[in-house]
């Protein structure tokens, strides 16, 4: 009886053990469920870039390039006007419009009749934009307007005098548009309102001289199937 009584103590125990486990596996389970984070949304699809966007994204790439690859390696900081003007000569070799040289038969010629050795170079506008261009990825990564060594006076006076060079060479005027001041296209806008003003006006007026002239004439049918003829300031009655 005794022995009868051990085993189902012992029952017990191992039931009581087994249930105690089986409880403390689900309670870390559930700890791991709650305490893991919740999955992240997908990515939202990135917009294309503009085609401005893109190409000064590969012209800020292409002048860090150069950087490392100065001898020796420059950083961007240290970065002065004259750094950017040896760029802007580096890139000569891979430019693709003919500037004649001053010996050159065909100099200030825009359309020369034949082929000559004179070199290959940026053309002016190109390396205008190429300017703009990095002088605001310049900003856009960090840099300090007053810093900024695209916007130094160095390098407006090269593009100038490459310009210049250029145009007399190529027998090419460049020419480019000045910006209106506010003032300037208030008082164009005042006088475009004022011409369209007196275009509906008289539009209106030729309009009603038209319905006048109609008007006019049905009543003058009219008093003639009467029988009234108008006699100056006098009707007549037929």
């Amino acid at each position: 009886m005794s022995a009868a009584i051990a085993a189902a103590a012992a029952a017990a125990v191992v039931c009581n053990s087994t249930g105690s486990s089986r409880n403390g596996n689900h309670h870390q389970q559930l700890q791991q469920v709650t305490s893991s984070p919740p999955p992240l949304p997908p990515p939202l699809p990135s917009l294309p870039l503009s085609r401005y966007e893109s190409q000064k994204r590969r012209d800020w790439n292409t002048f860090g390039q150069y950087l490392r690859n100065h001898r020796p390696p420059l950083a961007l900081s240290r970065c002065s006007g004259a750094h950017v003007l040896e760029f802007l000569r580096y890139l000569d070799q891979f430019g693709k419009t003919k500037v004649h040289n001053q010996t050159c038969p065909f100099f200030g010629h825009p359309h020369p009749p034949a082929p000559c050795p004179c070199p290959l170079k940026q053309a002016w506008g190109s390396l205008d934009a190429l300017i703009g261009r990095l002088r605001a990825a310049f900003e856009e990564n960090g840099g300090l307007p007053e810093t900024n060594p695209f916007g130094a006076r160095a390098v407006r006076l090269y593009l100038r005098e490459v310009r210049d060079a250029q145009a007399k060479a190529r027998g090419i005027a460049y020419e480019k548009k000045k910006r209106k001041k506010p003032q300037q296209q208030q008082q164009q806008q005042q006088l475009q309102s004022s011409n369209d003003y007196n275009n509906q006006i008289q539009q209106g007026g030729s309009a009603a001289g038209r319905v006048g002239d109609r008007r006019g004439g049905f009543v003058e049918r009219n008093m003639a199937s009467r029988g009234i003829v108008n006699m100056g300031n006098f009707s007549i009655l037929n």
